[in-house]
């Protein structure tokens, strides 16, 4: 059957979608040495989805670094506690790694705010809103993406909580876990589409309120990983 997407997606239905979690194993990794155990993992899997969270600041003027670093498998995600272990050398060596596939949303803001942290060379990393656009897509949110595609809601409640509480709890970790999660799932069902064409873009209704969709194929969209 033809998929059907959304050139915009429309916000206020999502509120009204199922919501979805990420169902794995969630890992906090609070030390040099877990992130050198977990960073040898993560790097035996072909594809990794990634995020970050800053605390957030409600003061004009004060800006506060990334917490946190979340990497996930389709099964178990990591949660690399930046304020505490700051930029390992796992760290370092998973950011620079260039054999394994990593995507995200806006991966140029993560990797401007990781280079706060200490300097990296990045390797390769693939940001989803640049695939999508490929297909016509406008709306570029996780959220939406992820509403788009699948009809699914990602909660965003805990975006704005303290990311670096002592110890964060369940809430928070199952938020960051999903960001990470997501990622993968958007990134598959962006190269069958992408592959297939069997896809059809819904564009915006016109001014005048007729009705127009039309289906749209990629020519030459092919995505694949590079050097970031």
């Amino acid at each position: 059957m033809t998929k059907k997407i959304f050139a915009k997606y429309d916000k206020m239905l999502i509120p009204q979608l199922p919501r979805v979690v990420f169902p794995g194993r969630i890992i906090v990794i609070l030390t040099p040495g877990e992130a050198e155990r977990a960073v040898d993992f993560l790097l035996s899997h072909p594809l990794l989805g990634i995020d970050t969270e800053t605390r957030p600041s409600f003061k004009r003027g004060t800006l506060h670094k990334v917490a946190l670093l979340q990497v996930a498998t389709e099964e178990i995600c990591f949660l690399f506690r930046l304020n505490h272990i700051g930029m390992a050398p796992a760290v370092v060596r998973f950011l620079e790694d260039k054999t394994v596939a990593k995507v995200g949303l806006s991966l140029h803001d993560d990797l401007h705010m990781l280079h706060k942290l200490g300097d990296f060379k990045a390797g390769t990393f693939i940001d989803i809103q640049d695939c999508v656009k490929c297909l016509g897509i406008e709306d570029l949110s996780l959220q939406k993406l992820y509403a788009n595609f699948f009809g699914l809601r990602i909660s965003k409640n805990q975006q704005l909580s303290n990311w670096e509480a002592d110890v964060l709890n369940d809430k928070q970790k199952q938020y960051a876990a999903t960001d990470a999660w997501t990622c993968i799932h958007l990134y598959k069902e962006y190269l069958r589409l992408a592959a297939s064409g069997d896809y059809e873009l819904i564009a915006p209704e016109p001014a005048d309120g007729q009705d127009h969709a039309t289906g749209h194929h990629p020519q030459n969209n092919e995505h694949t990983p590079k050097q970031s």
